[in-house]
């Protein structure tokens, strides 16, 4: 497993392993006959899909299949025996067949330090930036690639990517050319890829945050010349109010509440609440607990996640804003795998 190079809000706030400890707390009654059961019904998984994979035919579907076994064996023996299985897929020989995926790979290795990062995302867009690392990747990887990529947690990150887009647009057509937007945790900015109002000067500002100075420097590279705005700033940055950057008329925040704990959530939506205008409005996503993909991911990806229920999502919200002064909703995406709150502030 690789160790972060550096903690995920830059200033050891979040960490990877955080994100266990807040889910499975320790439970060292967790008995060791049920970790068993759960070993022998993997390894019998595992042979149904080498044979799937030795066969050679439609191995996309083979994947699907897996993912779903994943992801049923997940919710089958609960958190505490789930972690003590999750170490022993990283070491099955199936696990060097999966990361031939170049995704999978990517994931379980985490060359830039930390789950989830701009570049992985990227290779859920299959975009170019990644190109190079999909091309090296094995027949049988492209294939399992195939699917892992289309798999419903991906395409819902997609889906992602569009709604902030539109999103970015409506404010900006809404507010007109003084129109000021904040990205937390902004990644490679994708979304800014495809914006009406980023090419037509329909704002003010964008400005991008991240704690990762390769994201900040692609986002340099990328958007040199426009109103797009990349700070090097933390999650603790803004909760101690370091960042000295004014107000907005939208904020957002696509993936970092993933990684949060509901004390860090609601504290951060909160500062994010004061840094609006009046009428302006504060978006933040997560992957939903309803998501297919989550065995999977948090094994032979070793990709873990805070997911959150819809009744989740309003407790962060309804604790970070008074109800009387804004205006909530809490929606999901298309196939239900990644979950939206907006808030509102009233004029």
């Amino acid at each position: 497993m690789a160790q972060p190079l550096f903690s995920l809000d830059g200033e050891s706030l979040i960490t990877p392993q955080s994100v266990t400890n807040h889910r499975h707390p320790s439970d060292k009654t967790a008995e060791a006959d049920l970790l068993a059961t759960a070993e022998a019904e993997f390894v019998l998984i595992m042979s149904l899909a080498n044979q799937r994979f030795s066969a050679g035919n439609d191995l996309a579907e083979a994947t699907e299949w897996l993912i779903a076994q994943m992801h049923d064996l997940r919710w089958k023996y609960g958190p505490a025996v789930w972690q003590g299985l999750i170490p022993i897929i990283q070491a099955h020989p199936s696990a060097k067949i999966m990361q031939q995926c170049p995704f999978t790979r990517w994931s379980f290795e985490k060359p830039r330090g930390y789950s989830g990062d701009a570049s992985l995302i990227d290779f859920i867009y299959g975009h170019e930036a990644v190109a190079h690392e999909v091309a090296k990747s094995t027949p049988l990887g492209l294939n399992i690639f195939e699917y892992t990529r289309n798999a419903p947690g991906p395409v819902a990150v997609r889906e992602r990517r569009d709604i902030l887009t539109e999103y970015v647009d409506m404010v900006a057509a809404e507010k007109g050319p003084e129109t000021e937007i904040l990205t937390v945790a902004a990644g490679h900015l994708r979304e800014a890829e495809n914006s009406q109002a980023l090419k037509n000067g329909g704002m003010k500002r964008w400005v991008a945050l991240d704690q990762d100075p390769l994201s900040i420097a692609s986002i340099s590279s990328q958007f040199h010349g426009t109103c797009i705005e990349p700070i090097d700033g933390s999650v603790r940055g803004l909760l101690a109010k370091k960042h000295k950057i004014g107000t907005f008329d939208f904020i957002y925040a696509a993936g970092l509440y993933d990684y949060l704990t509901d004390k860090v959530a609601i504290r951060l939506t909160q500062v994010c609440m004061d840094m609006l205008k009046p009428g302006g409005m504060f978006l933040y996503a997560n992957f939903s607990d309803e998501m297919a993909d989550d065995g999977y991911m948090e094994s032979y990806m070793n990709w873990e996640l805070l997911q959150r229920s819809e009744a989740d999502m309003w407790r962060v919200t309804n604790a970070s804003a008074d109800p009387n002064t804004v205006d909530s909703k809490v929606w999901f995406g298309a196939n239900r795998n990644i979950i939206y709150s907006t808030i509102k502030k009233r004029s």
